[in-house]
């Protein structure tokens, strides 16, 4: 799996750190960064759940 976030839409709430810490950072300068692009799947889960979850759908989970 792949995480992509689309910066333009993100508004940087916290939402996905908060669900995926492993996978996603929020800095002090108000940008998203994926510290994982290709996840274990053992985090399958918690993505999925950022991605549900982001209020703005910025954040896309591409498979393969």
């Amino acid at each position: 799996m792949r995480v992509v976030v689309d910066a333009q839409l993100c508004e940087t709430n916290s939402i996905c750190m908060g669900l995926a810490p492993d996978v996603f950072e929020v800095g002090e300068d108000d940008t998203v960064t994926v510290l994982l692009e290709n996840p274990p799947e053992s985090l399958r889960k918690d993505v999925e759940n950022a991605v549900r979850l982001c209020p703005r759908s910025a954040i896309t989970l591409l498979d393969g």
